[in-house]
């Protein structure tokens, strides 16, 4: 089995492309801060709601609630592409202009703790994985 063929892999994967095409769109928007009738954009975030596995042979892993007071897993998704999305919730100006300098700051800042926090799920998980064969520290 393939690293890329483990879910929680596939899963950070997904998140961090989201991420990086994300600060494009963010980066789009405070680009054109000054272009009138420019109207911002951000993505959707990726769902990850059924657990599948491209080897057919694997079962699907299913996480086990043991206590009510426990959050329930989430699983994979196996969206190609990731949406874009508008909020028409934007003070507009007289030029047209819906770009919130302070609001795309926020949601940059939101991205890159984010990314961060995959970022670093995803180096664990490969510590623990050469752990599990020998190979760690």
């Amino acid at each position: 089995m393939a690293i890329m063929d483990i879910p929680i892999f596939s899963m950070l994967r997904t998140k961090l492309q989201w991420g990086q095409e994300r600060q494009r769109v963010l980066a789009e928007n405070i680009a054109n801060a000054d272009t009138p009738s420019f109207r911002p954009r951000d993505l959707v975030q990726p769902k990850f709601d059924s657990l599948t596995t491209t080897a057919s042979a694997t079962p699907p892993v299913i996480l086990a609630r043991t206590e009510p007071g426990h959050i329930a897993g989430m699983g994979l998704s196996n969206s190609a592409a990731f949406r874009s999305r508008t909020d028409d919730g934007y003070e507009i100006r007289p030029t047209g202009n819906a770009v919130s300098l302070e609001e795309e700051m926020m949601k940059i800042a939101s991205n890159q703790m984010d990314y961060q926090a995959a970022t670093a799920l995803y180096t664990r998980s490969l510590n623990l994985l050469k752990t599990a064969i020998g190979k760690g520290s």
